[in-house]
């Protein structure tokens, strides 16, 4: 395991910011790392890193405890905290290379040259960094956090202030880097998650209220699946509401309809039942999964 939590708690006076976590997470993995805003994530990764301690319960990168060896730790770790902390007044390959002595990389040219291709910072990359957009300025952090070639990635909002186009292309960074890597990040863009992890943990009122691979989660909602149907002809929306197995109807259009089941297979086959019956042709026929967003609202509402 790259990343094991047990037990990990911290508090803030009376406040349990993050109460008797436990999660773990192994070499190859993307894990989306969930929750409303004070729930406890960015708390929880700045305990990972070493940035600040637990107060009970432990976290173990690379097979080291962090309070034991946090130095051993923040070499193997990738870090872009939420808040991005930079030195303004620098040049970004003057930034680079003295990320890059603090990691003592012995070839720091090179390796400047790959991490600043690998964030799309060439056009950028002779400004200072205050003079940067907040899109760009995201990038040198996520430079700052790869040059070391960590094992280990821990991102907390990585694309927060990018445009659409950029948002893309450091999606496909992240995918990139979680070939061989281990990820952990949040995010507050669902899809994103959606889009780049197998993996989601939700975080709420600092428990895990969810810890599951993205598809099963998006099933287990409610027990309840939605196949859409869409017909050549206008249908009378009775004719489904009595199928067996099927707990609502909605119609879309006159034609469209999405109905909620516990059993998507079996309404399929009565559909298509349904249709030979009554003479009718059916133009297309899906079963939909819930989205991230419907299981988070449920989660932690």
């Amino acid at each position: 395991m790259s990343i094991v939590v047990e037990g990990l708690q911290k508090n803030y006076g009376a406040q349990k910011a993050v109460n008797n976590i436990s999660f773990s997470i192994n070499k190859g993995e993307i894990v989306g790392f969930l929750g409303p805003n004070g729930a406890g994530k960015s708390t929880t990764m700045k305990m990972i890193t070493g940035y600040i301690p637990s107060d009970a319960g432990k976290a173990i990168v690379c097979g080291t405890d962090v309070s034991i060896d946090p130095v051993f730790v923040k070499k193997k770790i990738g870090y872009l905290p939420e808040a991005n902390p930079l030195y303004l007044d620098m040049y970004v390959r003057e930034y680079l290379e003295f990320i890059a002595g603090v990691h003592e990389i012995k070839d720091k040219k090179k390796a400047i040259e790959d991490v600043i291709v690998l964030t799309g910072l060439t056009i950028e990359s002779k400004k200072k960094i205050s003079q940067l957009s907040k899109g760009y300025k995201q990038r040198v952090g996520l430079a700052a956090a790869l040059i070391h070639d960590p094992e280990v990635l821990i991102l907390d909002e990585p694309t927060s202030g990018l445009d659409p186009n950029q948002i893309i292309e450091i999606r496909n960074v992240i995918k990139a880097q979680g070939k061989n890597k281990t990820v952990l990040f949040s995010s507050h863009i669902l899809q994103e998650v959606e889009a780049i992890c197998d993996r989601v943990i939700i975080i709420h009122k600092g428990q895990i209220v969810a810890d599951d691979q993205l598809k099963n989660l998006q099933k287990k909602k409610s027990n309840q699946f939605q196949v859409r149907v869409s017909f050549q002809e206008k249908v009378d929306i009775g004719l489904m509401q009595h199928l067996p197995v099927v707990v609502s109807v909605n119609r879309i259009s006159e034609n469209d309809f999405l109905i909620a089941t516990k059993d998507p297979d079996v309404v399929r086959k009565q559909l298509l039942e349904l249709t030979i019956a009554n003479n009718l042709n059916i133009i297309s026929l899906q079963t939909e999964s819930h989205s991230l967003e419907d299981v988070f609202r449920e989660l932690t509402k």
